[in-house]
């Protein structure tokens, strides 16, 4: 008999593997970061004894949701500028904003309440891309959430760097720091392409293959910005991006609303990743990306809530949810993307689309032990008939019990563990009187 730290035992379990495997009454077993085993309960009980032992019993229990596109901090600004248009949105108001409230406090801050929120709803892995990014990456460390995050890289000056040199000069900081970290890891992050010149995304991708680094920027989020962008390069963003070498199997794009099939085509045939996020782009008006036939293309396609501004939420149930009924809507098929696919973008495709694959996203041996509880004994959770339908039509972020990321519980019945949230709430309560008083 093996003696391991925790066995969780007795309930539905999802482990999102390639053989799509449910096992009813099943167990995971979990030494230090990693799995052990995935087996039935009565295989776990017979192999394992745990020092603690937990009876998930009328639960599920699954692989922790990964937020792949999201701008932690931003919590601060939640609701100040809703119902417009996206460069509206970022010109008049959220850059503005920014500039005059944006510092290292406000920073962790608001990351650490990211963290709280996402913890809460069963996120175990965001990537993130906002300003002060040291300060996010310390605040997920100390919360125990596991990151890939990015400064953001602009022409223009942050609140954290006057010139794009000083902004690739604080990643490679950023870069050196956490190398080799269990939680945080560092992607490179240029915001756009029509916010850095040709020679800042160059630059940025020569400082990712140097370090061997991800590297990931917002792309062709709506049709203005797809024309604009024509525009300014004389040809397709897509067919720029080919002819400078910034496409490879490590560039992660996020939002891809505008692509056309010669762009998926391009796109794929570069093993480039993506990321969804329905509703943002929804409340942005910004249009609906083509994940279905991304994915039909072979590109790895995650989800993302995107910021607290634009959102105005970190919940992934949520986004799952309305991702398959707006391809579904979109497409006038009932169909398209099905809820275990949706399933599939928000864990271990999730994973794949920020090459984190091998670490986390599925419940599977020599992974780390990132893993979600739901529990089931609920009104609107009764009756169950298949396991992925409820959780994407009927299962909300409060129905998470109990949350684990590389083996630590984070959350235990509702109660978290690693932040001190009242705390947290009541400072960027007293942040944002400040934010309000300089709109």
């Amino acid at each position: 008999m093996q003696i391991v730290d925790t066995i969780i035992l007795g309930g539905r379990v999802l482990p999102m593997d390639d053989m799509n495997t449910v096992l009813p009454e099943g167990a995971v077993a979990i030494e230090g970061e990693n799995i052990v085993a995935v087996a039935s309960a009565a295989e776990i009980r017979n192999r394992f004894t745990g020092h603690l032992e937990i009876d998930a019993r009328d639960s599920l229990i699954m692989p922790g949701l990964i937020n792949g596109h999201t701008h932690a901090a931003m919590t601060c600004f939640r609701g100040i500028a809703d119902d417009m248009e996206l460069m509206e949105w970022l010109n008049r108001y959220i850059f503005p904003a920014e500039a005059r409230n944006v510092d290292p406090e406000l920073a962790y801050r608001g990351s650490m309440l990211a963290c709280a929120e996402m913890i809460r709803s069963g996120t175990t892995t965001f990537c993130d891309m906002y300003i002060f990014e040291d300060e996010t990456a310390r605040a997920a460390k100390e919360a125990g959430v596991r990151c890939l995050i990015g400064e953001v890289l602009f022409d223009f000056p942050s609140p954290n760097f006057q010139t794009s040199a000083e902004g690739l000069l604080y990643t490679r900081k950023l870069l050196e720091k956490w190398a080799d970290d269990p939680l945080v890891k560092i992607i490179i992050e240029p915001h756009a392409l029509y916010t850095c010149s040709p020679s800042l995304l160059k630059d940025a991708k020569a400082l990712a293959d140097e370090f061997n680094a991800p590297y990931g920027t917002h792309l062709l989020e709506n049709r203005a910005e797809a024309k604009q962008l024509q525009e300014k390069f004389g040809k397709p963003a897509m067919k720029f991006l080919e002819e400078i070498g910034f496409l490879s199997e490590r560039f992660t794009a996020f939002h891809c609303v505008s692509m056309n099939e010669e762009d998926i085509r391009v796109f794929a045939d570069h093993g480039c990743r993506a990321v969804h996020n329905p509703e943002s782009n929804m409340k942005l008006a910004s249009g609906i990306a083509p994940a279905s036939a991304m994915r039909k293309q072979g590109i790895p396609v995650g989800l993302g809530t995107d910021g607290c501004a634009s959102n105005n939420d970190l919940n992934m149930f949520g986004e799952m949810d309305t991702a398959a009924k707006l391809a579904k809507v979109a497409a006038l098929d009932p169909t398209a993307l099905p809820a275990l696919d949706v399933i599939r973008m928000a864990t271990c495709e999730g994973a794949r689309a920020l090459g984190l694959e091998h670490e986390t996203g599925s419940l599977e041996v020599g992974k780390k032990a990132d893993i979600i509880i739901i529990g089931l004994n609920k009104p609107h959770l009764t009756p169950l008939y298949n396991e992925y339908s409820q959780i994407v039509y009927a299962t909300e972020g409060a129905d998470v019990d109990t949350v684990f990321i590389n083996g630590k519980i984070v959350m235990r019945d509702r109660k978290l563990l690693t932040i001190d949230e009242q705390a947290v709430m009541d400072r960027v309560r007293e942040i944002a009187v400040q934010v309000g008083k300089s709109l």
